[in-house]
């Protein structure tokens, strides 16, 4: 299954929803498009990924170039992730700087 992702932004909010797999075949893609929120003056990104099944290496490193671009006080939520995701995100330690949670109260 691919990887199918949209990103809104507004209010120097984005919301970045994910679905499939995030993988080498489509993390390139994935981060040139988080690459515009840059330009964007974001705060905070919010990964829905509760339809993501699986999240490769390339994958995890779309979501730490999107941290590093957007700023050091910037905030990164992950709103219901599944367990094989949520374990691989722990594993490599971005549970560090992310809010991880099951639902996303705006």
């Amino acid at each position: 299954m691919e990887s199918n992702f949209s990103v809104k932004c507004e209010n120097s909010v984005a919301k970045v929803k994910l679905s499939g797999r995030l993988d080498a075949n489509n993390a390139p893609a994935f981060q040139e498009e988080l690459k515009k929120l840059t330009s964007s003056n974001v705060s905070r990104i919010i990964f829905y990924v509760k339809d993501l099944e699986y999240i490769s290496s390339a994958g995890l490193r779309a979501i730490i170039f999107a941290k590093q671009k957007i700023g050091a006080g910037s905030q990164v939520y992950l709103i219901g992730a599944q367990e094989a995701v949520l374990s691989v995100i722990k594993m490599s330690g971005l549970d560090n700087f992310m809010f991880i949670q099951d639902t996303y109260d705006e």
